[in-house]
């Protein structure tokens, strides 16, 4: 270990990190075996690239996000873009000496170059960071351009930066594949796409940073609007503080969707044969990338603003806010002045991004605690609901005033918020006459089976797909999709990707069209029970200290189906590993029960735990109530049966 940290040491350019890391060694040299297990955990593995890109804790070691991590990803990812796009590796061509050039100088100059640099500004700071070596020739495109296109959209070149450059710059042909970098308010989320950028453009690609942090959907629209072959979002979304991420999408067939298989897979391979290069100090880098002008925001702003502009029944609405300590507030604020919404009450303190995230523990909306001071500011303006979003902003919670709850407020479900989008989707989506043949509700295979409830009675495709938006946005004909941790979908043709942005101007315009006539989300609740029935769900997690726990008993259920859970026989069990429905195999089983629950048993794909998501329909709010209860307290029993 003590060499393969010495050899991350030699090439990490942050000073940060490597005080860290040499204290480890001089810890671990010294025999300090605290010291020596830290090296074993932060250099036995690696960060795994995967669907869901790289995230895990800041640190120095492959087994952390850092600089050096982030610098290997990038260089992979880049040539894998190449690759997809006919163009020979880095080095096979001769298309300029530029492909000679150091990134060594480049990265000195950098953020964190030595341990007591000041914290960096972020890629906005100074026109050296707004180049280009040529625009693309050609004009915007529409939503969803076939390729390179709307140079308009970039900053021009900084004349004095392109001649600190210098004359060996990576040759960028007009025609280069784009992609696109986004970050958001954590810790050195502006550095990563900073260095991303750079690496980029030193590959040969059109590098276009976005100009500032801004949520994820804005990244996601971006590589649509732009065309984009990739694009990268650095962020770890509602992670724990001390954690970054490093999120991947891919235009053209991909449709600016997140990865898939084999795609992961490939760009993995690529990422390992420069990890094994051993020195990313060799990686070619440029100034010449281009940063992105305030008119991508501003698109994004207008059509998510026509989501649902603001009926009469806005007016007065009073409603609370709270960002999370995330990127939400300054572009959902632009949004609803321009759709005539009111403004809401702000949870000040969580207002602004700020990645220490200094009032939650879990800037999670989900988490216990979490939206505490939503609702006190809720109950201090005597508010009609709730709205927040998690820290990049594509998740969205919704809360409403509820005498049973303690405190008097309760945050809705996935579940909940995702029937009621998905029945408004289903609405405008036949108001004129049966809707396109395909038009298709999606959801994950863990949310609540309502949503086909909904589709069938409006004549729409239903699809249930893996989890994660990733699978959810390739649904064929999606005109709404959502995931029960929520996550929604509310405008495909903008966003391929789950957008609490536009999710919030969707619920903001079902609220206030209800409030219109008289009528609150609570009134929205019922009247969707009396239409399709009332469905409640519920979720149990096993944390494990050995993963070989959730293991053991994924193979014992498939080995021994149970007959029951509960007092209610099984009636079918669906096995996703040998593939079911058409969709990809996966370490799933889906149990259905002869009174129509449904019990779904997953490993976590992000953390050490076992998932059981569980859905009941009833005849009444109270009966699914009991029925879910009952369903708990069986599968409860079932997992004591099967974990001894």
């Amino acid at each position: 270990m003590l060499a393969r940290a010495h050899s991350w040491l030699a090439q990490d350019p942050d000073g940060v990190t490597r005080s860290e890391l040499r204290a480890l060694i001089e810890g671990a040299e010294s025999g300090a075996a605290a010291a020596a297990e830290e090296l074993v955990d932060r250099f036995s593995t690696r960060l795994a690239f995967g669907t869901a890109g790289l995230r895990g804790a800041l640190g120095a070691g492959s087994n952390r996000m850092n600089r050096v991590l982030v610098a290997q990803a990038a260089a992979g990812l880049a040539a894998y873009v190449r690759a997809q796009a006919g163009l020979p590796p880095i080095g096979a061509e001769a298309v300029s000496s530029a492909t000679e050039h150091e990134g060594a100088q480049a990265m000195d100059a950098g953020p964190h170059a030595d341990a007591d640099d000041a914290a960096s500004g972020g890629p906005a700071d100074g026109e050296a960071r707004s180049n280009t070596a040529e625009a693309a020739p050609g004009a915007a495109a529409d939503d969803a351009p076939a390729g390179p296109s709307a140079p308009e959209l970039t900053e021009t070149p900084s004349v004095d930066a392109l001649e600190a450059e210098g004359p060996e710059v990576p040759g960028i042909l007009d025609d280069a594949p784009i992609v696109v970098i986004g970050y958001d308010g954590r810790r050195n989320s502006d550095v990563f796409a900073r260095d991303s950028a750079e690496i980029f453009a030193g590959a040969g690609l059109r590098a276009i940073l976005l100009p500032r942090l801004l949520p994820t959907p804005v990244l996601a629209f971006a590589v649509r609007h732009f065309g984009a072959a990739a694009g990268v979002m650095v962020t770890a979304s509602h992670n724990p503080p001390d954690d970054n991420g490093y999120k991947v999408y891919l235009g053209g067939d991909d449709d600016g969707s997140q990865i898939v298989a084999p795609a992961d897979a490939e760009i993995a391979a690529h990422i390992a044969q420069v990890a094994e290069a051993g020195d990313i100090s060799t990686l070619p880098r440029s100034l010449a990338f281009e940063v992105a002008t305030e008119d991508v925001v501003d698109d994004y702003i207008a059509a998510t603003a026509a989501v649902a502009p603001a009926p009469a029944g806005a007016d007065g609405l009073s409603w609370v806010y709270t960002a999370m300590h995330g990127v939400g507030w300054e572009t959902l604020s632009r949004i609803l002045q321009a759709a005539g919404y009111p403004e809401p009450v702000p949870v000040s303190a969580q207002l602004e991004p700020d990645g220490t995230f200094p009032t939650v523990a879990f800037p999670n909306p989900e988490e216990p605690g979490a939206m505490d001071l939503a609702f006190e500011a809720a109950r201090a303006a005597g508010a009609e609901l709730v709205i927040a979003n998690d820290p990049d902003a594509d998740r969205l919670a919704v809360a409403l005033p509820d005498d049973t709850a303690e405190g008097g407020w309760r945050r809705l479900t996935g579940n909940e918020v995702g029937l009621l989008l998905g029945w408004r989707a289903a609405q405008l989506a036949t108001a004129d006459g049966p809707a396109p043949e395909g038009a298709s509700l999606a959801c994950s295979l863990v949310s609540s089976p309502g949503l086909q409830t909904v589709a069938e009675h409006y004549g729409l495709d239903f699809h249930a797909t893996l989890t994660g938006f990733k699978w959810i946005s390739r649904a064929p004909g999606i005109v709404f999709g959502f995931e029960e941790a929520l996550g929604y979908l509310v405008n495909p043709g903008t966003v391929r990707d789950k957008d609490g942005i536009s999710a919030a101007v969707a619920i903001l315009g079902m609220v206030t069209e209800a409030r219109g006539r008289g009528a609150t989300l609570a009134d929205l609740l019922t009247e969707f029970e009396e239409q399709f029935g009332a469905f409640a769900s519920d979720q149990i997690s096993i944390r494990v200290d050995d993963v070989s726990q959730i293991t053991g008993i994924m193979a014992a259920l498939r080995a021994r189906h149970p007959e029951s859970v509960g007092d209610v026989a099984v009636d079918r069990i669906d096995d996703l590993e040998q593939g079911v429905d058409d969709l990809p195999p996966g370490d799933v089983l889906r149990l259905w029960l002869v009174d129509g629950s449904r019990v779904v048993v997953r490993p976590s794909g992000t953390e050490p735990k076992l998932k059981l998501y569980l859905d009941v329909r009833g005849d009444s709010r109270e009966d699914a109530a009991a029925r879910i209860t009952a369903l708990a307290d069986g599968t409860r029993a079932l997992l004591a049966e099967y974990g001894d």
